[in-house]
């Protein structure tokens, strides 16, 4: 099944760390209805390129709240590999701590619904989708295992799309839209 935007975004119910110590809250796309949502997959725990965006996502938490959108990272590893590498200091090749959820796809099922799951690997792709406060697709980019993606970039569709206007090509907040 290809995604489209300006489709309804697949549903998901995954575990998260939420929760850091009883991991009991499970996630699903309805939890976020009325705020916009960014989900991106990353494909392992205590690997080299994916703690760099998810600090990355921590360190401009603030900024995506005031443009009332949450954060979502999704692997296929479990909610304790994640809490462990959450717990685990930065020297010691953790993510010392954490603002936002990672959430667990155990069962590979949302990365295959999101269309980027390596079947072969059983890993997920870099993929990265926002979903507006109605739950409908709005932007989805998935690249390569070896490419972190850019925080800013990210901040500069979300703002593009919440503009509601017409944004030409390096369009940032404040400039003229079409």
């Amino acid at each position: 099944m290809a995604l489209l935007i300006g489709q309804k975004a697949p549903d998901f119910c995954m575990e998260t760390t939420k929760n850091l110590e009883a991991l009991d809250h499970k996630a699903k796309l309805s939890d976020y209805l009325g705020k916009w949502l960014i989900v991106f997959f990353y494909p392992l725990d205590f690997t080299f390129v994916c703690p760099t965006e998810i600090r990355g996502f921590n360190s401009r938490l603030a900024e995506f709240s005031e443009l009332n959108t949450e954060i979502l990272g999704v692997s296929t590893d479990s909610v304790f590999c994640h809490r462990a590498w959450i717990k685990t200091p930065v020297a010691d090749g953790g993510l010392g701590g954490l603002n936002y959820p990672l959430a667990a796809d155990m069962t590979k099922q949302v990365s295959r619904d999101y269309g980027v799951l390596l079947e072969d690997k059983g890993v997920a792709l870099r993929g990265l989708f926002i979903i507006d406060p109605e739950g409908i697709l709005r932007y989805q980019v998935v690249c390569d295992l070896n490419v972190g993606r850019s925080i800013d970039e990210t901040l500069r569709v979300l703002q593009a799309l919440q503009s509601g206007g017409l944004c030409p090509m390096e369009w940032h907040p404040g400039d003229q839209t079409l």
